[in-house]
């Protein structure tokens, strides 16, 4: 029997969403029909907009995507201009502000605190000036990926951006490919270094080699299934297919509506295609596809240049995209760290002065929720890089900044179990203090996850936290689950979960703990990763050794049970939302 969610999508689905979502924007939150929220919230995901927590009633985040993390000149301005205007709320972040931008794990931006009568205008805004928030979010194409720096890095080996723009044009706003069992999530890369993160998307498109009427010729190498949602994760899976950049497009869609014909669409938590490929097999997947959905011969799978993958892989080479790096035309991109991917619309908006006068206007978003500056020539770098603002967002930051990737949390999140963003801040500069890591050792990832989604991707850092709650002293707290070894490369690897429940106090000391250990245990000069690699579950979970320390956290309780964990009168019934009728908070669905 087909889901709640595929009922809904069959009366109203994709473009037409719009009208609708207007019409209600014209009427105001109230012409909503009670009864019919959990739809409608459901289908303006199509659109960006995901309704927010308990207690936030009336409010909602938007999504724009950005194709491969790509803001054209000007565009960035645009961000913090409507982050200004129309995400500010009644709530103010101790540690952010009132209104902000966050940059996510899929090169796309969010904005928070929207209200549905301001969508029509916000959206001319946006569109006026080249951005949309179409299929952002929703059972569709999500936002592409790749190496944001795709064309003009220097160590690609051949450019995957006209292959992101096509697809991006082809697939965003089709009818035919825009109501699929679930998301699609598609990476595209043509660097050496694997910075796309093919591993963990439905679609991954990977450089690779091929003999072709005798000539060596580059392209892209086609794996399927990958992701990392809850506790299903998979690596994307080689279904021996190469590709030409002039047909990724036929290949791609194929891909998708193979997907869209197949995958389940009785239970939404197997409707991703990596459980399809595992009761498939890939080699079916490929007869399929040759067979059903692609009218010319495919060709085999070429050679790849996997053991040159360096992003998120723990040892040498460009581990991400922070720092000073050559382009193509001799040029400069500048990565900046954003801790947690979060800026302030006024920091927004001064980056936006600082990449027209030091570049070209431009900018790149990340993966590890960076910003990139483009184009920035070398007798304007010094000076750039001396600019007040860069004190923040650092190109060369401590390990424990540069390696800090957090979810919304329950600051705006019905599904997150503990707050997230202000948190992993607090973690990253007390560590910063109070804690060195071994000589040769540049590189720490630390991605806190508020819940099993695994929207901060916490299984492919060196400490994985994931939210839960524990009791303390005999009062329920936050805590942690804490993972440890994960990571990509030549070889990704999915963190292995050695001890759970942690309260969120002792998470600093336990990683503390571990990385003494890892100092006095070293076998040369190998990488946290090998270490945890040579040590089973046990030994790791003897390693960790929660302590308290003077790290203080001022979000222990419940902040799932806020309308606001920053305000100080937090309950539901102080929320400023919207109520029914008798004084009641208007409630969702968790």
């Amino acid at each position: 029997m087909p889901t709640d969610v595929e009922r809904w999508k069959s009366e109203v689905y994709g473009n037409e969403i719009r009208e609708h979502l207007f019409e209600f924007a014209e009427k105001g939150w109230d012409s909503i029909p009670e009864d019919e929220r959990d739809a409608w919230f459901e289908r303006f995901k199509w659109w960006g907009l995901y309704h927010q927590r308990n207690g936030q009633e009336s409010y909602f985040m938007l999504r724009i995507g950005t194709p491969n993390g790509r803001l054209e000149p000007d565009q960035l301005r645009v961000v913090g201009e409507v982050a200004k205007e129309y995400a500010t709320g009644p709530g103010t972040n101790p540690i952010f502000g009132d209104a902000y931008a966050d940059i996510t794990t899929r090169q796309a931006i969010q904005l928070h605190w929207i209200k549905l009568e301001d969508v029509p205008d916000l959206f001319e805004k946006l569109e006026a000036n080249g951005l949309t928030a179409q299929q952002a979010c929703g059972d569709s194409w999500r936002n592409i990926v790749g190496n944001p720096m795709a064309g003009n890095d220097a160590e690609e080996i051949i450019d995957a951006w006209p292959v992101i723009k096509e697809l991006n044009e082809t697939f965003k706003g089709d009818d035919d490919h825009s109501n699929l069992p679930r998301k699609w999530k598609v990476s595209v890369a043509g660097s050496a270094d694997g910075s796309g993160q093919g591993d963990i998307n439905d679609l991954a498109l990977e450089p690779a080699y091929k003999e072709i009427d005798g000539e060596r010729t580059v392209g892209f190498n086609v794996r399927v299934g990958g992701g990392l949602a809850r506790n299903e994760p998979r690596h994307a899976r080689d279904i021996d297919v190469w590709v030409a950049p002039e047909d990724a497009a036929a290949v791609s869609g194929g891909l998708s509506a193979l997907f869209r014909d197949h995958g389940d669409r009785e239970n939404r938590y197997n409707a991703r295609i990596k459980f399809l490929v595992d009761e498939w097999g890939t080699e079916k997947v490929r007869e399929v596809l040759q067979e059903d959905y692609v009218d010319f011969e495919l060709e085999t799978a070429g050679e790849d240049v996997r053991d040159q993958y360096t992003y998120n892989a723990g040892g040498d080479g460009r581990n991400d995209l922070v720092g000073v790096h050559k382009q193509k035309d001799g040029k400069n991109f500048v990565g900046l760290n954003v801790l947690v991917g979060r800026m302030g619309a006024d920091d927004v908006l001064e980056l936006a002065d600082l990449a027209e006068e030091y570049g070209s206007g431009a900018a790149r978003l990340t993966q590890r929720q960076n910003i990139i500056i483009p184009d920035v020539p070398d007798e304007k770098l010094d000076e750039f890089l001396a600019e007040d603002l860069l004190e923040h967002y650092s190109p060369d930051p401590s390990p424990f900044m540069r390696g800090s990737v957090a979810c919304t949390g329950t600051e705006f999140c019905s599904l997150s179990i503990v707050e997230t963003k202000n948190r992993q801040v607090r973690f990253a500069r007390w560590l910063k203090e109070n804690v060195d890591l071994p000589d040769g050792v540049d590189q720490f990832h630390i991605h806190l996850s508020g819940c099993t989604a695994s929207c901060a991707q916490p299984q492919i850092a060196d400490v994985s936290l994931r939210g839960m709650k524990t009791r303390k002293n005999g009062d329920p707290v936050e805590a942690l689950d804490i993972g440890l070894g994960g990571g990509l490369g030549e070889e990704p690897q999915f963190a292995r979960w050695v001890t759970q429940r942690v309260p969120v106090d002792e998470v600093p000391g336990a990683i503390k703990n571990l990385l003494a250990s890892f100092e006095e245990r070293r076998e040369g000069d190998e990488t946290f990763r090998e270490f945890i690699q040579r040590h089973d579950d046990d030994e790791l979970a003897d390693l960790v050794e929660p302590e308290e320390t003077s790290y203080e956290d001022p979000m222990m309780h419940n902040t799932k049970r806020t309308w606001y964990p920053y305000a100080e009168e937090d309950s539901l019934d102080a929320s400023p939302a919207p109520t029914l009728g008798d004084g009641t908070p208007i409630t969702s669905d968790d």
